[in-house]
């Protein structure tokens, strides 16, 4: 009998890491024997999805997220929890877990606002540390927020080619149409922080947190806190929820009405309120702190600049370093501080184009699936996904990713160094248009991409012929 396996995967930008994680499971699956059915959780939203027979039927179960994918459905299941990078890295790993029955079985906990409310395990699941936990419900709202973000810059961006002062009445260059673009844009980018807010909540505590998340959220977003305020507020509206789940969980069954609709979001809304706008001050002082000191190297140190944003961002390639240089840059868009998101944009888009280059200077080091990948990654790139680079850092990471971190700091240096501006937080060249000295940031890209390209070449040269006279050694021997 064939064993059955179902899966769920996710990455915070539902984009690239989710599908890859899927690929990888799937060719795993096909090479140990074993079916597999893998449930996607992208940008679009849930694809594949599991029916509630499938997951009764199945032998195991692996979650490769770093977002929520409804552990709960589970329950009662072997089932195996990791972050969707190790999917990508190890998915042979995973599957031998299900294969030889090492995987727990995963006991849903419940701490019910009511079992039609949040059935929602708060504690450490099954195979999740405390760390990735808190992960998972940050990445939550950041997936949710994104898609604001990208729409939003890129319609503000757009309205800039009518001129920097187009969205200006008393400006020469005004134009009505480009206001209305930045004004729906502006619009978009506002709702960053409630949604990021309401996402970290509602992972946490389900529907409940989503309502008084929202409102933490505009708190923060009125107040001044900004990102940081959002986080907070998303935290402490799920935890609240949870924690007036437990104060009343021995009122009778006839009040889950009440609950529901009065008690939650009542007293929910009055202390998450009450203690975001107490925290407000601190919170807010901290963030413009924050957001002065990196946006403050841009004209007193570029390069060291340049160089943080490099080894953040191709550090871990959509992981949480690389998102914490992300969301910043997103975040000060929103004052209006388009430089330090040219770097950021920079430094994504490089990895996947060194071993693009790599490819093409040194291709008889790489095998025809290498070659393709990477040829692929010419596209990725240059489109701001910088997750291609990934499939060829998991071989030798230790090697590779430093190698990845030069190049990304490279380009991000010389942007900064050409003051260049990129008004838009995701797109790659498509916003070209847009950017101001956008000839210049090509340039400063290609320079990192192909400077990377040599010393990753290089690398793979060494490795490759090590690897043949280690070969030949043993077939002599």
């Amino acid at each position: 009998m064939v064993l059955k396996i179902v899966a769920a995967t996710g990455c915070p930008t539902g984009i690239a890491h989710t599908f890859m994680a899927q690929e990888a499971l799937e060719q795993a699956a096909k090479k140990h024997g074993v079916e597999i059915k893998v449930e996607t959780h992208g940008q679009v939203g849930i694809e594949n999805q599991l029916s509630p027979e499938e997951i009764a039927s199945a032998d195991g179960v692996i979650i490769a997220a770093d977002k929520d994918v409804q552990a709960e459905r589970f329950a009662g299941k072997r089932l195996v929890n990791v972050s969707v990078s190790k999917a990508i890295k190890d998915p042979d790993g995973l599957i031998l877990q299900i294969i030889n029955g090492e995987a727990p079985i995963y006991k849903e906990k419940t701490s019910a606002i009511n079992e039609k409310m949040i059935t929602k395990n708060t504690s450490t699941r099954s195979g999740d540390s405390i760390g990735h936990t808190i992960y998972k419900h940050l990445m939550n709202g950041v997936s949710h927020m994104l898609p604001f973000v990208v729409a939003g810059g890129v319609l503000t961006a757009i309205s800039f080619l009518f001129g920097i002062y187009s969205f200006d009445p008393k400006s020469s260059q005004y134009n009505e149409f480009a206001a209305t673009l930045k004004t729906i844009g502006g619009m978009g980018m506002n709702l960053m922080v409630p949604v990021l807010c309401a996402y970290i909540a509602e992972s946490i505590a389900k529907r409940p947190g989503l309502v008084i998340g929202f409102v933490a959220g505009m708190i923060a977003y009125t107040n001044g806190t900004g990102f940081l305020g959002g986080i907070v507020g998303g935290f402490l509206a799920g935890y609240i929820m949870l924690g007036l789940a437990w104060a009343f969980k021995k009122l009778p069954k006839a009040f889950d009405g009440l609950k529901a609709i009065f008690l939650y979001p009542v007293i929910g809304l009055f202390i998450v309120g009450l203690l975001m706008w107490v925290l407000s001050s601190p919170m807010e002082a901290i963030n413009k702190s924050l957001m002065s000191f990196l946006s403050g190297f841009q004209h007193s140190n570029p390069i060291l600049l340049g160089i943080i944003i490099g080894c953040m961002c191709a550090f871990d390639m959509g992981g949480p370093v690389n998102k914490a240089a992300y969301v910043t840059g997103t975040m000060l868009l929103g004052q209006g501080n388009y430089y330090f998101m040219a770097g950021v944009s920079a430094a994504c888009i490089t990895p996947p184009l060194i071993t693009g280059f790599a490819a093409i200077l040194f291709h008889k080091y790489f095998d025809q699936g290498e070659r393709n990948a990477a040829y692929v990654n010419f596209i990725l790139g240059s489109t701001h996904i910088t997750e291609g680079a990934i499939p060829f850092a998991a071989k030798s990471p230790l090697t590779t990713i430093p190698i990845l971190m030069i190049g990304s700091s490279i380009s991000a240096v010389l942007t900064y160094l050409f003051k260049v501006q990129v008004p838009a937080p995701h797109g790659g060249f498509l916003v070209l248009p847009v950017v101001t000295h956008g000839l210049l940031w090509v340039v400063a890209i290609l320079i990192g991409s192909i400077v990377g390209g040599v010393l990753y070449g290089f690398s793979r040269k060494r490795t490759v012929k090590t690897t043949r006279r280690d070969a030949d050694i043993s077939s002599v021997a």
